[in-house]
């Protein structure tokens, strides 16, 4: 039966131009819906032990389904955490041991099983429970202090109580974001299961039309990106027929191709915010209105993702559950350094190795870093000119600045891509030697330009507001 299933998901595959190991990815992403239909039917405000073991089970099943044997990683590592919590207790060598070994055994996976393509491998979801554990073990850790000493951040995630093994395995196999995310807290899964994320107390939460809108985008995106990255493969950098077009179409070329490739991970985060508002994790709320909120597994902010001209408008809307996780127990643990931009490059270094050892994901995270710094700069200067404020506000002009500004957006979105997505220094640095390595030579250019130029333009502001 096994081998007849494998059989017809390969001819399925090959029929679709994918992969098997694709194919049973986004199979195992769209059947978080039946299974939150199931447990809202038929598990909401029953006894939490038994959401707990059907969260495990259907988890394990998916991660058979995809890695075979190889989830005993998973579960290996989930088994462990819950020792090291209950033994060790709420301590800083509990939060970092576990950090070491959740972090240590991911790196050593992907050490031994990484090749030079993009793998679907127990890897892939083992990354999206690393950060889970260790989230868990700062919580739980904040969890053991007085409540004075707490941020109200960290009041809110804090774990009051001793987990049990069942309810660890639950949070960490739960269907709608084992295996690509999102991100969420012990507690807010908590909450889940005892049926208090509802907009509606008491009974099931109002969440199937919310949940079918991320659902019907999802498909959206995944029907764009279907369509057109067979015509914007990644190896074509690498080609003597890219190297030979002209510049400008080189430059056009990576700006499309940035923007469809990020599409494929639009489509599944949107596909499993729908799974988890369905289920009603999603749940945040009600804002001013008394509306029902539905957005607090969102991993995109679509609209500000597609209209946003700013790079650090792009990045906040994009993957926002995994940047808030960072932001949270990385970059603000990090406030006794005393030095932000440190705090900055170490949450960058974290997010680079966390996503695999290939030297791609250092080259692409610290250009972000740079592009970051240097669009910060530019506001600044914008910002400490009357000449450049004036043209920017004049509304005729509005148009053509937008949608300029939108090119070299998205041209050097495209291009940090690069590296993300040609894993190895020798694809990516042929990719960059065919453009002459034109973003690196222009953002380190207005690096070091930008503060003298604003300087000057402060000093003639000073000496005109004296004149005068």
């Amino acid at each position: 039966m096994a081998a007849s299933s494998g059989s017809l998901l390969h001819g399925a595959a090959e029929a679709l131009g994918a992969s098997e190991a694709a194919l049973r990815l986004i199979l195992s992403i769209f059947s978080g819906y039946p299974l939150a239909l199931f447990q809202r039917y038929f598990l909401f405000k029953k006894q939490p032990s038994h959401i707990h073991l059907f969260n495990t089970v259907t988890g394990l099943c998916i991660a058979y389904f995809n890695f075979g044997s190889m989830l005993y990683h998973s579960l290996l590592c989930i088994v462990l955490h819950f020792l090291m919590l209950r033994l060790m207790g709420r301590t800083v060598t509990a939060v970092l041991t576990s950090f070491c070994f959740q972090m240590g055994y991911l790196l050593f996976g992907y050490y031994y099983t990484a090749t030079d393509d993009y793998d679907i491998k127990w890897t892939m979801p083992h990354c999206v429970l690393t950060l889970k554990l260790i989230g868990l073990a700062f919580d739980y850790y904040d969890g053991g202090k007085a409540k004075t000493t707490l941020n109200p951040e960290q009041q809110r995630y804090a774990v009051s109580r001793v987990p049990t093994l069942l309810e660890v395995c639950g949070f960490s196999y739960y269907y709608g974001g084992f295996l690509v995310g999102p991100q969420f807290s012990m507690c807010s899964y908590l909450k889940l299961v005892t049926g208090q994320l509802t907009d509606v107390e008491g009974e099931k939460p109002n969440s199937v039309l919310p949940a079918m809108k991320r659902l019907c985008l999802g498909f959206f995106f995944l029907t764009i990106y279907t369509v057109f990255s067979p015509y914007l493969p990644d190896n074509y950098f690498l080609t003597e027929e890219y190297a030979n077009e002209p510049l400008w179409y080189r430059c056009v070329y990576m700006t499309i191709w940035g923007k469809v490739t990020l599409y494929k991970y639009v489509t599944c985060w949107l596909v499993t915010e729908g799974v988890c508002i369905l289920s009603g994790l999603g749940y945040n709320g009600k804002d001013e209105t008394g509306e029902a909120r539905w957005d607090a597994c969102a991993n995109m902010k679509v609209w500000q993702f597609e209209t946003t001209p700013l790079f650090t408008g792009t990045i906040a809307s994009f993957n926002i559950n995994t940047n808030d996780w960072v932001a949270r127990y990385v970059f603000k643990r990090l406030r006794f350094l005393g030095n932000k931009a440190v705090s900055q490059g170490a949450a960058l270094f974290f997010l680079a190795i966390w996503h695999g050892l290939h030297s791609g994901y250092l080259i692409c995270f610290s250009l972000e870093f740079l592009i970051v710094v240097v669009e910060r700069q530019m506001i600044e200067l914008v910002r400490d000119s009357p000449v450049l404020s004036h043209i920017c506000s004049f509304a005729l002009l509005r148009p053509l600045l937008y949608v300029v500004q939108q090119f070299f957006h998205w041209l050097f979105m495209g291009y940090p891509l690069v590296p993300f997505c040609l894993f190895t220094w020798d694809k990516w640095f042929k990719a960059y030697i065919s453009v002459y390595f034109i973003g690196h030579i222009f953002f380190l250019m207005l690096l070091f330009a930008l503060p003298y130029l604003r300087k000057v333009l402060v000093q003639r502001r000073d000496k005109s507001e004296k004149a005068h």
